[in-house]
């Protein structure tokens, strides 16, 4: 899987084959088969990954809350190279289908705890506003330095301290 995404981040969707992923993974075409039969399947484990990995990510924040949370991943996620993979994964799937897992996980993580926000309006803000982030910096990854990065995450939390 860390193949097929530096495969897409470096020639884009079209260049998905398994015959490349096998290639820059380094492994035979069979081996890659027995793992995943088809580039839908590949496609479907790297998004399953990704849920999964943003999920830890998020559980392993040491916050108050789950918008907190939510942000001190964002900004993990933002300023590593899980965000690469998220947006590789993301221009990958073209299939609707195979993109119903994300939607899911995406309309979870913008529901949790949202009945225990101080206010629920400004915990909305900030996680669209982390969505925004991902997408910007997708596009332009050295946009923000450290300090950028630092500034948006204080006004960020800021919201998150109530009315």
């Amino acid at each position: 899987m860390n193949a097929a995404e530096r495969l897409l981040a470096d020639q884009g969707a079209q260049c998905l084959t398994l015959s490349a992923v096998a290639e820059r993974a380094g492994v035979s075409k069979g081996g890659l088969l027995y793992h995943f039969s088809t580039k839908e399947a590949l496609v479907r484990g790297m998004i399953e990954r990704l849920i999964a990995d943003f999920d830890e990510l998020v559980a392993s924040q040491d916050e108050s809350s789950y918008s907190r949370a939510y942000l001190a991943a964002t900004f993990v996620a933002v300023q590593s190279e899980r965000l690469r993979r998220w947006a590789v994964v993301t221009g990958a799937a073209g299939d609707p289908a195979l993109l119903a897992p994300l939607r899911e996980a995406m309309a979870r993580w913008h529901r949790e705890g949202m009945d225990t926000e101080p206010d629920p309006m400004a915990a909305r803000i900030v996680r669209l506003a982390c969505e925004g982030l991902w997408d910007v910096t997708t596009h332009d990854p050295g946009l923000y330095d450290e300090a950028h990065y630092e500034e948006l995450r204080q006004r960020l939390l800021a919201l998150l301290a109530g009315p």
